[in-house]
């Protein structure tokens, strides 16, 4: 997946690029590219609805993480699309980005 769209308290952009794998409810990704160098994300699906934690690696060499509550979506132009809400434990803030399949 990439990042079609940033909230200014995000860290991701478009050259970053996640990897997702699912089993069952599981749900694992790594991601790395722009200010990202290596980003991990541990997590739950229920439904539409995904839960996650996620930690990361920046180009700064802090390590930063949060939370996020996101919704899944299946749209016949961009395919999969996932609207993360995101809150951080690491650093002040909170927003929204939006992650959309490579097709």
């Amino acid at each position: 997946m990439y990042v079609s769209s940033t909230d200014y308290r995000g860290v991701v952009n478009a050259k970053t690029r996640l990897h997702f794998i699912q089993k069952g409810s599981r749900v694992f990704a790594r991601y790395a590219g722009g200010r990202v160098k290596r980003g991990c994300i541990v997590g739950t699906i229920s439904g539409s609805e995904l839960v996650f934690r996620y930690a990361q690696l920046e180009d700064s060499e802090q390590i930063h993480g949060g939370r996020s509550i996101c919704e899944v979506q299946w749209t016949e132009e961009a395919g999969l699309r996932v609207i993360e809400h995101f809150t951080w434990s690491t650093r002040i803030g909170s927003g929204t980005n939006i992650f959309v399949e490579i097709r």
